[in-house]
Protein backbone atom coordinates (compact mmCIF):
# COMPACT_ATOMS: atom_id res chain seq x y z
CA UNK A 1 0.00 0.00 0.00
CA UNK A 2 1.61 3.15 -0.67
CA UNK A 3 1.19 5.73 1.97
CA UNK A 4 1.62 9.83 1.81
CA UNK A 5 3.33 11.07 4.86
CA UNK A 6 1.98 14.81 5.79
CA UNK A 7 5.89 15.99 5.08
CA UNK A 8 6.41 17.76 1.81
CA UNK A 9 7.83 14.85 -0.72
CA UNK A 10 9.70 15.63 -3.86
CA UNK A 11 9.31 13.39 -6.40
CA UNK A 12 10.25 13.03 -10.46
CA UNK A 13 6.71 13.35 -12.18
CA UNK A 14 7.23 9.83 -13.82
CA UNK A 15 7.80 8.40 -10.31
CA UNK A 16 5.65 10.12 -7.83
CA UNK A 17 3.21 7.93 -5.79
CA UNK A 18 0.12 8.74 -7.40
CA UNK A 19 1.32 6.92 -10.55
CA UNK A 20 1.55 3.51 -8.03
CA UNK A 21 -1.44 4.77 -6.04
CA UNK A 22 -3.13 3.40 -10.06
CA UNK A 23 -1.22 0.31 -10.06
CA UNK A 24 -2.58 -0.36 -6.58
CA UNK A 25 -6.22 0.34 -7.60
CA UNK A 26 -6.17 -1.51 -10.92
CA UNK A 27 -5.04 -4.83 -8.72
CA UNK A 28 -7.12 -4.54 -6.05
CA UNK A 29 -10.15 -3.58 -8.03
CA UNK A 30 -9.85 -6.16 -11.05
CA UNK A 31 -12.98 -5.72 -13.37
CA UNK A 32 -15.16 -4.07 -10.55
CA UNK A 33 -13.10 -0.87 -11.56
CA UNK A 34 -15.37 -1.07 -14.61
CA UNK A 35 -18.65 -1.18 -12.59
CA UNK A 36 -20.91 1.24 -14.19
CA UNK A 37 -18.50 3.23 -15.90
CA UNK A 38 -16.51 4.15 -12.09
CA UNK A 39 -13.92 3.91 -15.28
CA UNK A 40 -14.94 5.04 -18.71
CA UNK A 41 -15.28 2.50 -21.46
CA UNK A 42 -17.64 2.92 -23.71
CA UNK A 43 -16.54 5.08 -25.93
CA UNK A 44 -13.32 2.28 -26.46
CA UNK A 45 -14.91 -0.81 -26.18
CA UNK A 46 -18.99 -0.81 -28.04
CA UNK A 47 -19.77 -2.82 -31.12
CA UNK A 48 -18.75 -0.35 -33.42
CA UNK A 49 -15.58 0.70 -32.78
CA UNK A 50 -14.95 -3.59 -32.54
CA UNK A 51 -16.10 -3.84 -35.50
CA UNK A 52 -13.36 -1.27 -36.77
CA UNK A 53 -10.83 -2.87 -35.38
CA UNK A 54 -12.04 -6.09 -37.14
CA UNK A 55 -12.34 -4.59 -40.10
CA UNK A 56 -8.15 -4.16 -39.93
CA UNK A 57 -7.34 -7.06 -38.02
CA UNK A 58 -9.24 -8.59 -41.40
CA UNK A 59 -7.29 -6.83 -43.80
CA UNK A 60 -4.20 -7.38 -41.87
CA UNK A 61 -4.25 -11.26 -42.31
CA UNK A 62 -4.96 -10.96 -45.70
CA UNK A 63 -2.60 -8.82 -46.44
CA UNK A 64 -0.08 -11.65 -45.14
CA UNK A 65 -1.64 -13.93 -46.59
CA UNK A 66 -1.25 -12.12 -50.46
CA UNK A 67 2.15 -11.74 -49.34
CA UNK A 68 2.80 -15.30 -48.70
CA UNK A 69 3.15 -14.87 -44.98
CA UNK A 70 0.61 -16.24 -42.15
CA UNK A 71 2.11 -19.44 -42.05
CA UNK A 72 2.26 -19.40 -38.75
CA UNK A 73 -0.51 -18.48 -35.95
CA UNK A 74 -1.16 -14.56 -35.82
CA UNK A 75 -1.19 -13.11 -32.80
CA UNK A 76 -3.81 -10.36 -31.87
CA UNK A 77 -2.69 -9.09 -28.24
CA UNK A 78 -4.72 -6.55 -26.47
CA UNK A 79 -2.68 -4.30 -23.63
CA UNK A 80 -4.90 -4.03 -20.68
CA UNK A 81 -8.17 -5.91 -21.70
CA UNK A 82 -10.04 -4.10 -18.73
CA UNK A 83 -13.70 -4.96 -18.44
CA UNK A 84 -13.16 -7.81 -21.59
CA UNK A 85 -15.71 -5.83 -23.71
CA UNK A 86 -13.65 -4.66 -26.29
CA UNK A 87 -12.21 -8.70 -27.13
CA UNK A 88 -15.69 -10.08 -26.67
CA UNK A 89 -16.64 -7.94 -29.83
CA UNK A 90 -13.78 -7.97 -31.35
CA UNK A 91 -13.73 -11.91 -31.63
CA UNK A 92 -17.27 -12.24 -32.32
CA UNK A 93 -16.63 -10.16 -35.14
CA UNK A 94 -13.53 -11.91 -36.68
CA UNK A 95 -15.75 -15.59 -36.25
CA UNK A 96 -18.61 -14.34 -37.90
CA UNK A 97 -16.35 -13.41 -40.93
CA UNK A 98 -14.10 -16.69 -40.90
CA UNK A 99 -17.54 -18.68 -40.42
CA UNK A 100 -19.98 -16.77 -42.96
CA UNK A 101 -17.83 -14.57 -45.75
CA UNK A 102 -14.31 -15.80 -45.59
CA UNK A 103 -13.30 -19.30 -44.87
CA UNK A 104 -9.92 -19.81 -45.38
CA UNK A 105 -8.64 -16.41 -43.06
CA UNK A 106 -5.39 -17.48 -41.97
CA UNK A 107 -4.88 -18.56 -38.24
CA UNK A 108 -5.52 -15.98 -35.24
CA UNK A 109 -5.07 -16.09 -31.81
CA UNK A 110 -6.50 -13.24 -29.44
CA UNK A 111 -4.90 -12.86 -26.01
CA UNK A 112 -6.36 -10.45 -23.30
CA UNK A 113 -3.93 -9.04 -21.29
CA UNK A 114 -3.66 -7.14 -18.10
CA UNK A 115 -1.67 -5.96 -14.95
CA UNK A 116 -4.42 -7.29 -12.44
CA UNK A 117 -4.15 -10.97 -12.31
CA UNK A 118 -7.80 -11.15 -10.99
CA UNK A 119 -8.84 -9.34 -14.03
CA UNK A 120 -7.15 -12.33 -15.72
CA UNK A 121 -8.69 -15.48 -14.01
CA UNK A 122 -12.45 -13.64 -14.32
CA UNK A 123 -12.06 -13.30 -18.19
CA UNK A 124 -11.22 -17.18 -18.40
CA UNK A 125 -14.77 -17.87 -16.60
CA UNK A 126 -17.08 -15.17 -18.46
CA UNK A 127 -19.41 -16.96 -20.34
CA UNK A 128 -19.30 -15.08 -23.41
CA UNK A 129 -15.60 -16.35 -23.90
CA UNK A 130 -16.14 -19.97 -23.21
CA UNK A 131 -16.70 -20.65 -26.92
CA UNK A 132 -13.36 -18.74 -28.19
CA UNK A 133 -11.71 -20.65 -25.56
CA UNK A 134 -12.90 -24.23 -26.81
CA UNK A 135 -12.00 -22.68 -30.86
CA UNK A 136 -8.50 -22.09 -29.63
CA UNK A 137 -8.40 -18.69 -30.51
CA UNK A 138 -8.53 -16.94 -27.36
CA UNK A 139 -6.02 -16.66 -24.55
CA UNK A 140 -5.04 -15.36 -21.53
CA UNK A 141 -1.82 -13.86 -19.76
CA UNK A 142 -0.86 -11.29 -17.44
CA UNK A 143 1.04 -8.38 -18.45
CA UNK A 144 3.03 -5.56 -16.49
CA UNK A 145 3.24 -2.90 -18.95
CA UNK A 146 6.29 -1.86 -17.10
CA UNK A 147 8.45 -3.84 -17.23
CA UNK A 148 7.57 -7.53 -18.74
CA UNK A 149 9.59 -9.16 -21.68
CA UNK A 150 7.33 -11.68 -22.17
CA UNK A 151 3.75 -13.33 -22.57
CA UNK A 152 2.61 -16.78 -20.41
CA UNK A 153 -0.03 -17.51 -22.16
CA UNK A 154 -2.70 -19.26 -19.57
CA UNK A 155 -4.41 -21.45 -21.64
CA UNK A 156 -1.82 -23.48 -24.16
CA UNK A 157 0.48 -23.06 -21.92
CA UNK A 158 2.85 -21.51 -24.68
CA UNK A 159 5.34 -18.99 -23.53
CA UNK A 160 5.46 -15.57 -26.11
CA UNK A 161 8.90 -14.10 -25.95
CA UNK A 162 11.88 -12.14 -27.77
CA UNK A 163 12.39 -13.47 -31.29
CA UNK A 164 9.65 -16.24 -30.63
CA UNK A 165 7.31 -15.31 -33.37
CA UNK A 166 7.84 -14.83 -37.45
CA UNK A 167 4.91 -13.37 -38.06
CA UNK A 168 3.87 -9.63 -36.77
CA UNK A 169 2.12 -8.91 -33.59
CA UNK A 170 -1.22 -7.05 -33.92
CA UNK A 171 -1.38 -4.85 -31.11
CA UNK A 172 -4.90 -3.33 -29.58
CA UNK A 173 -4.75 -0.96 -26.74
CA UNK A 174 -7.76 1.67 -25.96
CA UNK A 175 -7.52 3.84 -23.05
CA UNK A 176 -3.97 2.84 -22.07
CA UNK A 177 -1.55 4.88 -23.14
CA UNK A 178 -2.88 7.72 -20.66
CA UNK A 179 -2.52 5.52 -17.65
CA UNK A 180 1.13 4.71 -18.01
CA UNK A 181 3.58 7.69 -16.26
CA UNK A 182 5.08 10.41 -18.31
CA UNK A 183 7.08 12.84 -18.35
CA UNK A 184 6.62 16.71 -17.66
CA UNK A 185 8.55 19.50 -19.31
CA UNK A 186 7.98 23.04 -19.82
CA UNK A 187 10.15 24.67 -22.91
CA UNK A 188 11.26 27.82 -22.43
CA UNK A 189 13.59 30.11 -24.40
CA UNK A 190 14.92 26.70 -26.16
CA UNK A 191 15.69 25.42 -22.48
CA UNK A 192 14.01 22.48 -21.56
CA UNK A 193 12.92 22.48 -17.64
CA UNK A 194 11.54 19.16 -16.11
CA UNK A 195 9.12 18.56 -13.69
CA UNK A 196 9.11 17.95 -10.12
CA UNK A 197 6.34 17.41 -8.16
CA UNK A 198 5.94 17.93 -4.27
CA UNK A 199 2.96 15.83 -3.01
CA UNK A 200 1.13 18.12 0.05
CA UNK A 201 -2.03 16.96 2.83
CA UNK A 202 -4.69 19.54 1.36
CA UNK A 203 -6.83 21.15 4.02
CA UNK A 204 -10.18 19.93 5.12
CA UNK A 205 -11.68 22.99 2.84
CA UNK A 206 -9.27 22.39 -0.12
CA UNK A 207 -10.78 18.84 -0.02
CA UNK A 208 -14.10 19.71 0.52
CA UNK A 209 -13.79 22.53 -2.47
CA UNK A 210 -12.72 19.37 -4.89
CA UNK A 211 -16.92 18.68 -4.70
CA UNK A 212 -18.31 18.37 -8.17
CA UNK A 213 -15.77 18.20 -10.33
CA UNK A 214 -14.01 15.27 -12.15
CA UNK A 215 -10.82 16.92 -13.83
CA UNK A 216 -7.49 17.81 -11.96
CA UNK A 217 -7.43 21.23 -12.81
CA UNK A 218 -4.20 23.31 -13.01
CA UNK A 219 -5.20 26.18 -10.37
CA UNK A 220 -2.58 28.83 -9.98
CA UNK A 221 -1.49 30.16 -7.01
CA UNK A 222 -0.33 33.82 -7.01
CA UNK A 223 3.29 33.43 -8.63
CA UNK A 224 2.64 30.54 -11.05
CA UNK A 225 2.88 33.44 -14.03
CA UNK A 226 6.29 34.60 -12.98
CA UNK A 227 8.12 34.13 -15.96
CA UNK A 228 10.98 31.08 -16.14
CA UNK A 229 14.21 32.90 -16.69
CA UNK A 230 17.06 30.89 -18.71
CA UNK A 231 19.43 31.53 -15.51
CA UNK A 232 17.40 30.37 -13.30
CA UNK A 233 16.77 26.25 -12.58
CA UNK A 234 13.46 26.47 -10.90
CA UNK A 235 9.90 27.90 -10.40
CA UNK A 236 7.03 26.66 -8.39
CA UNK A 237 3.75 26.31 -9.88
CA UNK A 238 0.16 25.27 -6.88
CA UNK A 239 -2.02 22.75 -8.63
CA UNK A 240 -4.92 21.32 -6.87
CA UNK A 241 -6.15 17.65 -7.41
CA UNK A 242 -10.16 17.76 -7.81
CA UNK A 243 -12.40 14.61 -8.06
CA UNK A 244 -15.92 13.49 -7.20
CA UNK A 245 -16.98 10.03 -5.74
CA UNK A 246 -19.65 9.27 -8.84
CA UNK A 247 -21.01 5.97 -7.53
CA UNK A 248 -22.36 5.31 -4.10
CA UNK A 249 -22.12 1.30 -5.03
CA UNK A 250 -18.42 1.57 -5.32
CA UNK A 251 -16.86 -0.17 -2.41
CA UNK A 252 -14.55 0.92 0.58
CA UNK A 253 -11.51 -0.38 -0.81
CA UNK A 254 -12.20 1.17 -4.54
CA UNK A 255 -12.74 4.92 -2.35
CA UNK A 256 -9.59 4.68 -0.61
CA UNK A 257 -7.69 5.29 -3.45
CA UNK A 258 -9.62 7.81 -4.70
CA UNK A 259 -9.51 9.35 -1.58
CA UNK A 260 -5.96 9.35 -0.94
CA UNK A 261 -5.77 11.12 -4.82
CA UNK A 262 -8.46 13.62 -3.52
CA UNK A 263 -6.71 13.85 0.20
CA UNK A 264 -3.00 15.64 -1.79
CA UNK A 265 -2.15 17.96 -3.34
CA UNK A 266 0.46 18.33 -5.66
CA UNK A 267 3.14 21.43 -6.03
CA UNK A 268 4.88 21.36 -9.60
CA UNK A 269 8.65 22.77 -9.24
CA UNK A 270 10.68 22.79 -12.32
CA UNK A 271 13.88 22.32 -13.14
CA UNK A 272 16.61 22.70 -15.88
CA UNK A 273 16.94 19.30 -17.32
CA UNK A 274 20.03 19.57 -19.23
CA UNK A 275 20.21 16.18 -20.67
CA UNK A 276 17.06 17.05 -22.90
CA UNK A 277 19.23 19.44 -24.47
CA UNK A 278 21.99 16.72 -25.25
CA UNK A 279 22.91 15.44 -28.96
CA UNK A 280 23.23 12.11 -27.80
CA UNK A 281 19.61 12.27 -25.77
CA UNK A 282 17.81 8.92 -26.92
CA UNK A 283 15.26 11.17 -28.15
CA UNK A 284 17.31 13.74 -29.49
CA UNK A 285 15.56 14.75 -32.57
CA UNK A 286 12.37 14.83 -31.07
CA UNK A 287 13.20 16.86 -28.40
CA UNK A 288 15.08 19.29 -31.00
CA UNK A 289 11.28 19.59 -32.72
CA UNK A 290 10.04 20.26 -29.30
CA UNK A 291 12.12 23.01 -28.31
CA UNK A 292 11.62 24.44 -31.75
CA UNK A 293 8.04 24.70 -32.20
CA UNK A 294 6.88 24.15 -28.43
CA UNK A 295 8.39 27.47 -27.53
CA UNK A 296 6.46 28.79 -23.99
CA UNK A 297 4.35 25.25 -23.61
CA UNK A 298 4.02 22.28 -21.89
CA UNK A 299 4.95 18.45 -23.09
CA UNK A 300 4.21 15.45 -21.66
CA UNK A 301 6.43 12.74 -22.84
CA UNK A 302 5.78 9.21 -23.07
CA UNK A 303 8.78 7.16 -22.25
CA UNK A 304 7.18 4.29 -20.51
CA UNK A 305 4.68 3.66 -23.79
CA UNK A 306 7.58 3.86 -26.22
CA UNK A 307 8.99 1.24 -24.08
CA UNK A 308 6.77 -0.76 -23.45
CA UNK A 309 5.99 -0.80 -27.36
CA UNK A 310 9.66 -1.54 -28.16
CA UNK A 311 9.77 -4.45 -25.46
CA UNK A 312 6.53 -6.10 -27.48
CA UNK A 313 8.00 -5.52 -30.55
CA UNK A 314 10.80 -7.57 -29.33
CA UNK A 315 8.75 -10.61 -29.24
CA UNK A 316 8.44 -10.97 -33.11
CA UNK A 317 11.27 -10.63 -35.64
CA UNK A 318 8.50 -8.78 -37.86
CA UNK A 319 7.33 -5.94 -35.71
CA UNK A 320 3.94 -5.24 -35.05
CA UNK A 321 0.85 -3.45 -35.74
CA UNK A 322 -0.35 -1.24 -33.44
CA UNK A 323 -4.12 -0.28 -33.45
CA UNK A 324 -4.95 2.14 -30.94
CA UNK A 325 -7.59 4.43 -29.31
CA UNK A 326 -6.94 7.10 -26.65
CA UNK A 327 -7.69 10.94 -25.66
CA UNK A 328 -4.44 12.58 -26.96
CA UNK A 329 -3.49 14.33 -29.61
CA UNK A 330 -1.43 12.92 -32.92
CA UNK A 331 -0.69 16.73 -34.34
CA UNK A 332 2.40 18.80 -33.35
CA UNK A 333 0.17 21.92 -32.86
CA UNK A 334 -2.16 19.71 -30.20
CA UNK A 335 0.93 19.93 -27.91
CA UNK A 336 0.58 23.92 -27.80
CA UNK A 337 -0.18 23.93 -23.92
CA UNK A 338 0.22 26.82 -22.14
CA UNK A 339 -1.08 25.22 -18.67
CA UNK A 340 -0.29 22.31 -17.47
CA UNK A 341 -1.81 19.05 -18.21
CA UNK A 342 -5.02 18.32 -16.46
CA UNK A 343 -5.10 14.85 -14.83
CA UNK A 344 -8.50 13.63 -15.09
CA UNK A 345 -10.21 11.61 -12.07
CA UNK A 346 -12.29 8.90 -12.69
CA UNK A 347 -15.49 8.06 -9.92
CA UNK A 348 -13.90 4.68 -9.25
CA UNK A 349 -10.41 5.94 -8.26
CA UNK A 350 -8.70 5.96 -11.13
CA UNK A 351 -6.81 8.87 -13.25
CA UNK A 352 -5.45 9.69 -16.71
CA UNK A 353 -3.21 11.86 -18.86
CA UNK A 354 -3.48 12.40 -22.58
CA UNK A 355 -1.45 10.48 -24.03
CA UNK A 356 0.96 11.98 -27.06
CA UNK A 357 0.82 10.13 -29.87
CA UNK A 358 2.75 12.75 -31.31
CA UNK A 359 5.94 11.65 -29.70
CA UNK A 360 4.94 8.09 -29.86
CA UNK A 361 4.04 8.62 -33.78
CA UNK A 362 7.56 9.93 -34.41
CA UNK A 363 9.68 7.70 -32.84
CA UNK A 364 8.38 4.90 -34.71
CA UNK A 365 8.17 6.76 -37.75
CA UNK A 366 11.81 7.95 -37.72
CA UNK A 367 11.93 3.84 -37.20
CA UNK A 368 10.34 3.07 -40.40
CA UNK A 369 7.27 2.39 -39.36
CA UNK A 370 3.94 4.04 -41.62
CA UNK A 371 2.00 6.04 -39.21
CA UNK A 372 -2.10 6.57 -39.41
CA UNK A 373 -3.87 9.18 -37.91
CA UNK A 374 -6.93 11.15 -39.10
CA UNK A 375 -5.99 14.30 -40.99
CA UNK A 376 -8.56 16.61 -38.87
CA UNK A 377 -8.56 16.93 -34.83
CA UNK A 378 -10.85 14.07 -32.94
CA UNK A 379 -13.23 15.52 -30.58
CA UNK A 380 -13.37 12.45 -28.30
CA UNK A 381 -11.53 9.54 -28.88
CA UNK A 382 -8.48 9.92 -31.35
CA UNK A 383 -8.23 6.22 -33.67
CA UNK A 384 -4.76 5.35 -34.91
CA UNK A 385 -2.40 3.02 -36.11
CA UNK A 386 1.32 2.33 -36.47
CA UNK A 387 2.89 -0.07 -39.13
CA UNK A 388 5.84 -0.82 -37.81
CA UNK A 389 6.65 -3.88 -40.27
CA UNK A 390 9.06 -4.17 -43.41
CA UNK A 391 7.57 -2.30 -46.20
CA UNK A 392 4.40 -0.85 -44.96
CA UNK A 393 3.20 0.51 -48.12
CA UNK A 394 2.96 -2.96 -48.93
CA UNK A 395 -0.21 -3.23 -46.87
CA UNK A 396 -2.78 -2.04 -49.09
CA UNK A 397 -5.79 -3.51 -47.04
CA UNK A 398 -4.98 -2.58 -44.10
CA UNK A 399 -4.31 0.89 -45.07
CA UNK A 400 -7.61 0.98 -46.83
CA UNK A 401 -9.28 -0.72 -44.38
CA UNK A 402 -8.41 1.80 -41.71
CA UNK A 403 -9.58 4.63 -44.02
CA UNK A 404 -12.92 3.63 -44.32
CA UNK A 405 -13.43 2.35 -40.63
CA UNK A 406 -11.47 4.85 -38.61
CA UNK A 407 -10.13 8.05 -41.07
CA UNK A 408 -13.18 8.73 -42.98
CA UNK A 409 -16.16 8.21 -39.92
CA UNK A 410 -15.20 5.59 -37.27
CA UNK A 411 -15.38 5.63 -33.51
CA UNK A 412 -14.79 9.20 -32.91
CA UNK A 413 -17.40 10.74 -35.96
CA UNK A 414 -19.52 7.65 -34.33
CA UNK A 415 -19.80 9.01 -30.90
CA UNK A 416 -19.81 12.12 -31.42
CA UNK A 417 -23.20 11.40 -32.98
CA UNK A 418 -24.23 9.02 -30.92
CA UNK A 419 -24.09 12.68 -28.10
CA UNK A 420 -26.41 14.51 -30.87
CA UNK A 421 -28.68 11.68 -31.05
CA UNK A 422 -29.11 10.72 -27.23
CA UNK A 423 -30.17 14.66 -26.97
CA UNK A 424 -32.73 13.70 -29.34
CA UNK A 425 -33.95 10.14 -28.73
CA UNK A 426 -37.64 11.53 -27.39
CA UNK A 427 -37.98 12.76 -30.82
CA UNK A 428 -36.62 10.45 -33.33
CA UNK A 429 -39.23 7.89 -35.48
CA UNK A 430 -38.50 4.07 -35.43
CA UNK A 431 -36.84 4.00 -38.75
CA UNK A 432 -34.21 6.45 -38.13
CA UNK A 433 -33.61 4.76 -35.08
CA UNK A 434 -33.63 1.44 -36.52
CA UNK A 435 -30.74 2.87 -38.99
CA UNK A 436 -28.72 4.24 -35.51
CA UNK A 437 -28.57 0.99 -33.99
CA UNK A 438 -27.32 -1.10 -37.33
CA UNK A 439 -24.65 2.18 -37.73
CA UNK A 440 -23.58 1.10 -33.86
CA UNK A 441 -23.38 -2.66 -34.78
CA UNK A 442 -26.65 -3.14 -32.44
CA UNK A 443 -25.19 -1.80 -28.85
CA UNK A 444 -26.99 -3.23 -26.04
CA UNK A 445 -26.84 0.33 -24.12
CA UNK A 446 -28.27 2.35 -26.86
CA UNK A 447 -31.29 -0.32 -26.99
CA UNK A 448 -31.55 0.29 -23.09
CA UNK A 449 -31.27 3.73 -23.31
CA UNK A 450 -34.00 3.70 -26.05
CA UNK A 451 -36.37 1.01 -24.64
CA UNK A 452 -39.41 3.68 -23.50
CA UNK A 453 -39.37 5.35 -26.94
CA UNK A 454 -39.07 1.81 -28.41
CA UNK A 455 -42.35 1.39 -26.51
CA UNK A 456 -44.06 4.29 -27.21
CA UNK A 457 -43.09 3.38 -31.42
CA UNK A 458 -44.72 0.26 -31.42
CA UNK A 459 -48.32 1.10 -32.32
CA UNK A 460 -46.75 2.85 -35.37
CA UNK A 461 -44.53 0.35 -36.92
CA UNK A 462 -45.06 -1.33 -39.70
CA UNK A 463 -44.09 -4.86 -40.39
CA UNK A 464 -40.81 -4.43 -42.26
CA UNK A 465 -40.02 -2.39 -38.48
CA UNK A 466 -40.93 -5.20 -36.55
CA UNK A 467 -39.26 -7.80 -38.32
CA UNK A 468 -36.13 -5.58 -38.30
CA UNK A 469 -36.55 -4.97 -34.82
CA UNK A 470 -36.42 -8.60 -33.37
CA UNK A 471 -33.60 -9.34 -35.80
CA UNK A 472 -31.90 -6.10 -34.56
CA UNK A 473 -32.75 -8.14 -30.81
CA UNK A 474 -31.10 -11.42 -31.81
CA UNK A 475 -27.98 -9.50 -33.12
CA UNK A 476 -27.41 -7.85 -30.01
CA UNK A 477 -28.05 -10.69 -28.38
CA UNK A 478 -25.43 -12.74 -29.83
CA UNK A 479 -22.21 -10.79 -29.28
CA UNK A 480 -23.75 -9.63 -25.72
CA UNK A 481 -20.93 -9.45 -23.35
CA UNK A 482 -21.98 -9.15 -19.26
CA UNK A 483 -20.65 -6.95 -17.37
CA UNK A 484 -21.52 -5.92 -13.61
CA UNK A 485 -24.04 -3.18 -14.43
CA UNK A 486 -27.04 -1.43 -12.62
CA UNK A 487 -29.18 -2.34 -16.37
CA UNK A 488 -30.64 -5.64 -16.42
CA UNK A 489 -30.64 -6.29 -20.74
CA UNK A 490 -32.57 -9.90 -20.39
CA UNK A 491 -36.13 -7.50 -18.41
CA UNK A 492 -35.82 -4.96 -20.92
CA UNK A 493 -35.39 -7.32 -23.92
CA UNK A 494 -38.59 -9.69 -22.89
CA UNK A 495 -40.77 -6.35 -21.46
CA UNK A 496 -40.08 -5.04 -25.11
CA UNK A 497 -40.92 -8.20 -27.07
CA UNK A 498 -44.34 -8.70 -24.75
CA UNK A 499 -46.09 -5.74 -25.76
CA UNK A 500 -44.73 -6.47 -29.46
CA UNK A 501 -46.50 -9.63 -28.63
CA UNK A 502 -43.65 -12.13 -29.45
CA UNK A 503 -44.28 -14.24 -26.55
CA UNK A 504 -41.91 -17.47 -26.97
CA UNK A 505 -39.03 -15.08 -27.19
CA UNK A 506 -40.16 -12.92 -24.37
CA UNK A 507 -40.26 -16.33 -21.83
CA UNK A 508 -37.03 -17.03 -23.03
CA UNK A 509 -35.47 -13.10 -21.67
CA UNK A 510 -37.99 -12.86 -18.97
CA UNK A 511 -36.93 -16.05 -17.32
CA UNK A 512 -33.40 -15.40 -17.93
CA UNK A 513 -34.11 -12.21 -15.98
CA UNK A 514 -35.76 -13.79 -12.81
CA UNK A 515 -32.79 -16.23 -12.86
CA UNK A 516 -30.23 -13.53 -12.99
CA UNK A 517 -32.33 -11.47 -10.34
CA UNK A 518 -34.06 -13.65 -8.38
CA UNK A 519 -33.98 -11.44 -5.34
CA UNK A 520 -34.88 -8.23 -7.26
CA UNK A 521 -37.30 -9.80 -9.42
CA UNK A 522 -40.49 -7.25 -10.21
CA UNK A 523 -43.88 -8.49 -9.65
CA UNK A 524 -44.59 -7.24 -12.71
CA UNK A 525 -42.50 -9.94 -14.79
CA UNK A 526 -44.58 -12.95 -12.97
CA UNK A 527 -47.42 -11.76 -14.80
CA UNK A 528 -46.26 -10.98 -17.89
CA UNK A 529 -44.45 -14.34 -17.76
CA UNK A 530 -48.27 -16.43 -16.71
CA UNK A 531 -49.65 -14.32 -19.60
CA UNK A 532 -46.69 -15.56 -22.25
CA UNK A 533 -47.29 -19.11 -20.41
CA UNK A 534 -51.20 -18.78 -21.31
CA UNK A 535 -50.54 -17.67 -24.91
CA UNK A 536 -48.33 -20.61 -25.16
CA UNK A 537 -50.79 -23.11 -23.63
CA UNK A 538 -48.48 -23.94 -20.66
CA UNK A 539 -51.47 -24.14 -17.93
CA UNK A 540 -49.28 -25.38 -14.91
CA UNK A 541 -45.66 -22.97 -15.43
CA UNK A 542 -48.55 -20.10 -15.94
CA UNK A 543 -50.11 -21.19 -12.19
CA UNK A 544 -46.90 -20.85 -10.74
CA UNK A 545 -45.96 -17.82 -11.61
CA UNK A 546 -49.29 -16.41 -10.79
CA UNK A 547 -49.04 -18.13 -7.20
CA UNK A 548 -45.03 -16.02 -7.22
CA UNK A 549 -46.76 -13.25 -7.76
CA UNK A 550 -49.58 -13.59 -5.39
CA UNK A 551 -47.27 -13.79 -3.01
CA UNK A 552 -45.63 -10.79 -3.10
CA UNK A 553 -48.90 -8.74 -4.11
CA UNK A 554 -51.64 -10.81 -2.63
CA UNK A 555 -54.13 -8.16 -3.84
CA UNK A 556 -53.01 -8.25 -7.55
CA UNK A 557 -56.49 -8.35 -9.21
CA UNK A 558 -55.72 -9.64 -12.92
CA UNK A 559 -53.28 -12.00 -11.23
CA UNK A 560 -56.64 -13.21 -8.88
CA UNK A 561 -59.01 -13.21 -11.74
CA UNK A 562 -56.44 -15.23 -13.72
CA UNK A 563 -55.67 -17.47 -10.98
CA UNK A 564 -59.73 -18.23 -10.82
CA UNK A 565 -60.05 -19.43 -14.07
CA UNK A 566 -57.26 -21.73 -14.16
CA UNK A 567 -58.89 -23.36 -11.21
CA UNK A 568 -61.99 -23.30 -12.64
CA UNK A 569 -60.77 -24.51 -16.42
CA UNK A 570 -62.18 -21.51 -18.25
CA UNK A 571 -58.71 -21.39 -20.09
CA UNK A 572 -58.29 -25.01 -21.19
Amino acid sequence: MTELSNDRNRYRFSEAPIWELLREYYEQEGLDAWRNDGIPQYVTSNPMIAAAYADMIVAFLLDRQQQGGAEETIYVVEIGAGAGRLAGHILHELCRVRDEVIEDLPSFCYVMTDLAADSVAAWQQHPALQTYVAQGVLDFARFDAMADTELQLAVSGQTLQAGGLQEPVVLIANYFFDSLPQELIRIENGNVYEADIELIQASADEQNDTDGSTTAAASESSNQQAELQSEQSEKTEQVELHSQQADSDIDDRARSASNRLNEIGIEYTYRHALEYEQADHPYADLLSLYREQLDDNYVLLPWASIDCLQRLNRLSTAGFVLITADKGEHLLEGWRLEEPPELTLHGGGGFSLNANYHAISYVFGAQGAEVLFPPHHYTGINVGCILHVAQPRRYSGLRMAYHRSAARFGPDEFFSLKRWVDERLDEMELAPWLAFWRLGNYDAEFFIQSTERLSELLSEANDEEYLDLLHGIERMWSSHYVMAQRYDLALDTGLLLFEMEQYEQAQHYLQQSVAEEQEETVPTVFYCLAICCLELGELEQAGEYLEQLLNVEPEHAEAQALMEALREGELD
